[in-house]
This record gives C-alpha cells, sequence and structure tokens, in this order.
C-alpha cells in the first residue's frame, strides 16, 4: 500500500455482527488504524483518543476503523468497555494487515516475534491513500490524523 492506491477490496468481520469491505467506501474519507492488541495499554488510550474526537471525524465526512488481529469476541468487549462509537475490524489471517504492511518484527524482552506495527492510513473521498503513519506513537498522533482529515 502506497500513497495514491485505492482501498482494497478485502472483506473482513466486524463488531456489531457486520462484514466490512473498505473499498465500498465511496464518498467518505476513511481512517483505518492498525493497533497491536485489544485492552493493552498504548492501544486503549489510541482507542479512546480516536473515540473522544470522532464527532469532529463525523463533521469531516470522515469514517473510523480499528483493525488488529484480535477475536471479534475480543473486540465486541474491547469496544463496549471503552464505548467506541466507531467499528473494530478483525483481521486473524493478516490479509489486511498484509496489504497494508503493518506485519513487522518486534522484539519484548529480548524475543523477537512478528506483530502489528501501530500504524494509520488516511483515504479521500475517491478511496485513494492520501496520509499514512508508520510507528505512531500514540501522544499527539489522533490530533494530527483530525488535522489531516480537515484539510481534504
Amino acid at each position: 500500500m502506497k500513497l495514491g492506491d485505492k482501498l482494497p477490496a478485502i472483506a473482513l468481520a466486524a463488531t456489531g455482527d457486520k462484514t466490512v469491505k473498505l473499498s465500498q467506501f465511496k464518498k467518505t474519507k476513511v481512517v483505518v488504524y492498525f493497533y497491536p492488541k485489544d485492552s493493552t495499554p498504548g492501544c486503549t488510550t489510541e482507542g479512546q483518543n480516536f473515540r473522544d474526537l470522532y464527532s469532529q471525524f463525523q463533521k469531516n465526512n470522515c469514517e473510523i476503523f480499528g483493525v488488529s488481529r484480535d477475536s471479534i469476541k475480543s473486540h465486541e468487549k474491547f469496544k463496549e468497555k471503552q464505548e467506541f462509537p466507531f467499528d473494530l475490524l478483525s483481521d486473524p489471517d493478516e490479509a489486511l494487515c498484509k496489504a497494508f504492511d503493518v506485519i513487522k518484527l518486534k522484539k519484548l524482552y529480548g524475543k523477537e516475534y512478528l506483530g502489528i506495527e501501530r500504524s494509520t492510513f488516511l483515504f479521500d473521498e475517491k478511496g485513494k491513500l492520501v496520509n499514512e503513519w508508520r510507528k505512531v506513537r500514540v501522544k499527539g498522533h489522533v490530533d494530527e490524523v483530525l488535522a489531516a482529515v480537515e484539510a481534504i
């Protein structure tokens, strides 16, 4: 996935007993943010930040989707507990993660493993990738994404 590419035609299970195919979103800006794991500190804070500014994203004709490899059951609990107004997509087979190249070698306590690198992607109303943030640091990130959405 690189700037100018279109939203992928990959369908994933989503919260609320839905299936979401990102390529179906036309005439709407779309933010897709990838995060490592439900209910972990950084992922919770990032989701809360998107939640708290959700009305601003909506005013700018923008939908938000959070994506991780967690199960729908885990996503439903996470979404309900944090009161997220947007859907979370489950990507256990890493189809969308691989399309966006967010699976990276990571280290934790000296052990290496493959995991999701926190990343965010912004698509315009034509479904074209116009901005990407990789190796995201949570603090201030959602404000930056909102500013980019407002600038389109």
